[in-house]
């Protein structure tokens, strides 16, 4: 998989959420959620984040639950320039799996930034979903 975030310091078990037994998901995936609690891979900007992916789901498996990260600290590649304490917002299809620095009017914050970094770098942030319009 291409970037997958890595799961650096583990604040809290993963729940257990519903998922497609049509999909494969790779651990370390950035999930988007949707109604009833279900996630899949993340493949939009600024998409309702469900978690990450703490586990593997193999295409056709037969199991429609995935262990899921609701928080925890993590690696994980940006997007563009990011500046520790910015809140983040997933990447579109194009950077699968890459954060990017949330814009005035973005809605689906996925955490902060913990260090600072340039295009293409990793660095650690902290997962922390939220769904709220930044000022």
């Amino acid at each position: 998989m291409t970037n997958e975030a890595t799961l650096i310091i583990e604040t809290s078990v993963p729940i257990s959420m519903t998922c497609s037994n049509t999909a494969g998901i790779e651990k370390g995936t950035i999930l988007t959620l949707s109604d009833p609690f279900t996630v899949a891979a993340t493949t939009a900007r600024n998409a309702i984040v469900g978690g990450i992916a703490a586990t593997e789901k193999i295409n056709a498996d037969g199991k429609t639950k995935l262990a899921t990260y609701r928080s925890g600290i993590f690696k994980v590649k940006v997007s563009g320039s990011v500046t520790v304490g910015d809140p983040l917002i997933t990447c579109s299809s194009v950077a699968p799996n890459t954060l990017e620095t949330a814009a005035t009017n973005d809605e689906n914050i996925i955490g902060v930034a913990l260090e600072t970094g340039t295009d293409g770098e990793t660095i650690l942030f902290e997962l922390k979903p939220t769904t709220m319009q930044l000022a």
